[in-house]
């Protein structure tokens, strides 16, 4: 018989069977793990915003980039697009809460929580811009701040803003948080805490979670109230700034206080 054909039968022939030990198997080939093919789109992504820049990427690839850290193994392009489509734009997609951005497919609890963090550290960032600055002199930054602070919000918020002498912050406030609609506000609470902080101006902020910042006539009543309570105690009312998605309003600039 051939060797060739030796080598063939030898190959079909059961294996010898020793007692108390398994009969052996033939090795399985090993399979070379095939590196992901989002593995270069993120490395390209990433050289890219080295190489030029912010500004030379789209929404939707910044928030690509966010995503990689808490997505590690799947393909985040999808996840971002989904979450623009959503809510509109990147800021939006920031501003929304935890439990609507876990609600967009394939966003986990990872991914919502990180983009909250990261939405976090920009609201601290914003308001470290403005920290002890004279406020008057830095109203672009102001806005900024309060808006990506407050625009996104599901329900009203009432902030006040208190200043020194000098116009500068010193303590920037939650006062009332309330419904989709409305927020109770109590001038004489508002005159206290800026009696307590030594703050000798304020200036009001709140949202409108319509998004139309104009402001009703309550909000100008009320504002009328807490200047008539603030004035005799030497406390100025600088504005009262209404937040809204796309937009906001200036009482002072509407010369309505």
């Amino acid at each position: 018989m051939a060797a060739d054909e030796n080598d063939e039968r030898g190959f079909f022939l059961e294996q010898p069977v020793v007692l108390g030990k398994a009969p052996s198997r033939p090795a399985k080939p090993t399979r070379i793990a095939e590196k992901p093919h989002q593995a270069g789109h993120r490395d390209r992504l990433r050289q890219r915003f080295r190489g030029a820049g912010p500004a030379a990427l789209a929404d939707y690839e910044l928030l690509e980039l966010l995503l990689f850290r808490s997505i590690p193994r799947a393909d985040t392009k999808a996840r971002a697009k989904a979450l623009l489509k959503r809510f509109g734009s990147l800021a939006e997609v920031l501003g929304a809460p935890e439990h609507l951005l876990r609600e967009v497919e394939d966003v986990g609890e990872a991914a919502a929580l990180d983009l909250r963090i990261v939405a976090a550290v920009a609201q601290r960032m914003g308001r470290s811009e403005i920290k002890g600055r004279e406020l008057l002199s830095s109203w672009n930054q102001v806005i900024d701040y309060c808006r990506s602070a407050m625009a996104f919000e599901e329900r009203e918020q009432f902030r006040i803003l208190f200043l020194d002498k000098k116009n500068g912050l010193i303590a920037d406030e939650v006062q009332q948080t309330g419904t989709v609609d409305h927020t109770p506000v109590y001038p004489r609470e508002v005159v206290r805490r800026a009696l307590e902080l030594s703050a000798t101006a304020i200036i009001l902020v709140h949202n409108h979670p319509s998004g139309d910042p104009t402001p009703s006539r309550a909000d100008i009543d009320m504002t009328k109230t807490i200047i008539d309570s603030a004035k005799p105690l030497g406390i100025g009312v600088h504005d009262h700034i209404i937040i809204g998605k796309k937009g906001y309003a200036s009482m002072k600039g509407l010369l309505l206080i």
